[in-house]
Protein backbone atom coordinates (compact mmCIF):
# COMPACT_ATOMS: atom_id res chain seq x y z
CA UNK A 1 0.00 0.00 0.00
CA UNK A 2 1.38 3.45 -0.54
CA UNK A 3 0.28 6.56 0.79
CA UNK A 4 -1.12 9.28 -1.10
CA UNK A 5 1.05 12.61 -0.95
CA UNK A 6 -1.51 14.79 -2.36
CA UNK A 7 -4.05 13.58 1.12
CA UNK A 8 -1.93 15.76 3.30
CA UNK A 9 -1.76 19.31 1.40
CA UNK A 10 -4.32 21.75 2.20
CA UNK A 11 -7.58 22.27 1.00
CA UNK A 12 -9.12 24.95 -0.06
CA UNK A 13 -12.94 26.06 -0.35
CA UNK A 14 -14.34 26.75 -3.68
CA UNK A 15 -17.31 28.45 -5.29
CA UNK A 16 -18.77 28.78 -8.55
CA UNK A 17 -21.43 31.44 -9.95
CA UNK A 18 -22.72 32.05 -13.48
CA UNK A 19 -22.58 35.61 -15.16
CA UNK A 20 -26.21 35.48 -16.30
CA UNK A 21 -27.69 38.77 -18.57
CA UNK A 22 -30.45 40.23 -19.95
CA UNK A 23 -30.42 41.26 -23.62
CA UNK A 24 -30.22 44.76 -22.07
CA UNK A 25 -26.53 43.85 -20.39
CA UNK A 26 -28.15 44.18 -16.89
CA UNK A 27 -26.71 41.34 -14.63
CA UNK A 28 -29.28 38.74 -13.05
CA UNK A 29 -28.73 38.65 -8.88
CA UNK A 30 -30.34 36.38 -6.39
CA UNK A 31 -30.94 37.75 -2.46
CA UNK A 32 -30.43 34.72 -0.32
CA UNK A 33 -32.62 34.00 2.78
CA UNK A 34 -29.38 33.58 4.64
CA UNK A 35 -27.31 36.99 3.56
CA UNK A 36 -27.58 40.78 4.17
CA UNK A 37 -26.49 41.10 0.40
CA UNK A 38 -27.15 39.92 -2.95
CA UNK A 39 -25.32 37.72 -4.67
CA UNK A 40 -25.16 36.18 -8.36
CA UNK A 41 -26.04 32.44 -8.88
CA UNK A 42 -23.75 30.00 -7.97
CA UNK A 43 -22.82 28.25 -4.84
CA UNK A 44 -20.26 25.77 -3.46
CA UNK A 45 -18.47 23.13 -5.38
CA UNK A 46 -18.67 19.93 -3.65
CA UNK A 47 -16.03 16.71 -2.96
CA UNK A 48 -15.24 15.13 -6.20
CA UNK A 49 -17.62 17.76 -8.20
CA UNK A 50 -16.14 20.10 -11.08
CA UNK A 51 -16.50 23.41 -10.66
CA UNK A 52 -18.25 23.62 -14.41
CA UNK A 53 -20.85 21.08 -12.92
CA UNK A 54 -21.31 22.58 -9.88
CA UNK A 55 -22.48 25.71 -11.07
CA UNK A 56 -24.79 23.83 -13.77
CA UNK A 57 -26.07 21.85 -10.61
CA UNK A 58 -26.48 25.55 -8.25
CA UNK A 59 -28.27 27.09 -11.85
CA UNK A 60 -31.15 23.90 -11.86
CA UNK A 61 -31.41 24.43 -7.94
CA UNK A 62 -31.68 28.34 -7.31
CA UNK A 63 -33.05 29.01 -10.82
CA UNK A 64 -35.09 26.14 -12.34
CA UNK A 65 -32.97 26.87 -15.44
CA UNK A 66 -31.26 23.92 -17.10
CA UNK A 67 -28.44 26.52 -18.45
CA UNK A 68 -25.35 24.57 -19.35
CA UNK A 69 -22.49 27.57 -18.93
CA UNK A 70 -19.56 28.53 -21.18
CA UNK A 71 -16.41 29.49 -20.59
CA UNK A 72 -14.65 30.42 -17.52
CA UNK A 73 -14.49 34.50 -16.82
CA UNK A 74 -12.88 34.89 -13.36
CA UNK A 75 -10.94 33.12 -10.43
CA UNK A 76 -10.16 34.92 -7.92
CA UNK A 77 -8.50 34.03 -4.77
CA UNK A 78 -10.05 35.12 -1.68
CA UNK A 79 -8.42 35.29 1.95
CA UNK A 80 -9.07 33.55 5.07
CA UNK A 81 -11.79 35.61 7.38
CA UNK A 82 -13.44 35.85 10.48
CA UNK A 83 -15.35 32.41 10.35
CA UNK A 84 -14.06 31.65 6.73
CA UNK A 85 -11.50 29.84 5.57
CA UNK A 86 -9.80 30.70 1.84
CA UNK A 87 -11.09 30.06 -1.36
CA UNK A 88 -10.93 29.45 -4.68
CA UNK A 89 -13.88 31.73 -6.67
CA UNK A 90 -14.90 31.31 -10.30
CA UNK A 91 -17.49 32.71 -12.32
CA UNK A 92 -18.40 31.30 -15.87
CA UNK A 93 -19.83 32.73 -18.54
CA UNK A 94 -23.86 32.04 -18.27
CA UNK A 95 -24.86 33.61 -21.29
CA UNK A 96 -27.99 35.54 -22.06
CA UNK A 97 -31.07 35.16 -20.86
CA UNK A 98 -34.12 35.59 -23.65
CA UNK A 99 -37.40 36.97 -21.56
CA UNK A 100 -38.96 33.53 -22.30
CA UNK A 101 -36.23 31.84 -20.13
CA UNK A 102 -36.09 34.68 -17.48
CA UNK A 103 -40.21 34.29 -17.28
CA UNK A 104 -39.28 30.50 -16.14
CA UNK A 105 -37.04 31.28 -13.17
CA UNK A 106 -38.44 29.58 -9.98
CA UNK A 107 -36.99 30.14 -6.63
CA UNK A 108 -36.55 27.91 -3.76
CA UNK A 109 -38.28 30.06 -1.46
CA UNK A 110 -36.00 28.45 1.97
CA UNK A 111 -32.68 29.91 -0.03
CA UNK A 112 -33.59 32.57 -2.35
CA UNK A 113 -36.53 35.81 -1.53
CA UNK A 114 -35.90 36.91 -4.91
CA UNK A 115 -34.04 37.80 -8.24
CA UNK A 116 -33.79 41.24 -10.55
CA UNK A 117 -31.40 42.20 -13.35
CA UNK A 118 -29.25 45.25 -12.20
CA UNK A 119 -27.17 47.17 -14.11
CA UNK A 120 -23.33 47.03 -13.31
CA UNK A 121 -24.10 50.28 -10.74
CA UNK A 122 -27.30 48.66 -9.36
CA UNK A 123 -24.96 45.41 -8.62
CA UNK A 124 -22.63 47.63 -6.94
CA UNK A 125 -25.34 49.04 -4.39
CA UNK A 126 -26.56 45.13 -3.81
CA UNK A 127 -23.84 43.06 -3.86
CA UNK A 128 -20.72 43.15 -0.87
CA UNK A 129 -18.12 45.15 -2.50
CA UNK A 130 -15.63 41.76 -3.15
CA UNK A 131 -18.56 40.30 -4.95
CA UNK A 132 -18.74 43.50 -7.07
CA UNK A 133 -15.11 43.85 -7.87
CA UNK A 134 -15.27 40.36 -9.19
CA UNK A 135 -18.25 40.49 -11.07
CA UNK A 136 -17.24 43.80 -12.58
CA UNK A 137 -14.47 41.79 -13.81
CA UNK A 138 -16.20 39.15 -15.26
CA UNK A 139 -18.39 41.42 -17.37
CA UNK A 140 -15.17 42.92 -18.82
CA UNK A 141 -13.87 39.18 -19.32
CA UNK A 142 -16.78 38.62 -21.20
CA UNK A 143 -16.75 41.68 -23.39
CA UNK A 144 -12.97 41.81 -23.80
CA UNK A 145 -12.81 37.75 -24.63
CA UNK A 146 -10.60 36.79 -21.56
CA UNK A 147 -9.90 35.41 -18.41
CA UNK A 148 -9.05 36.98 -15.30
CA UNK A 149 -7.77 35.73 -12.44
CA UNK A 150 -8.34 38.36 -9.32
CA UNK A 151 -6.80 38.36 -5.51
CA UNK A 152 -9.88 39.46 -3.06
CA UNK A 153 -11.55 40.84 -6.20
CA UNK A 154 -8.71 43.28 -7.50
CA UNK A 155 -6.57 42.02 -10.45
CA UNK A 156 -3.19 40.53 -9.51
CA UNK A 157 -1.19 41.40 -12.24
Amino acid sequence: MTDDFTATLPRKRMGAAALLTDERGRVLLVEPTYKDYWEIPGGSVEADESPLTAVARELKEELGLPVQPGRLLVTDWVPPREGRTEGMMMVFDGGTLTPEQAAQIRLPAEELHSWAWCTEQEAGERLSELLARRVKAALRARTEGIAVYLENGFFAT
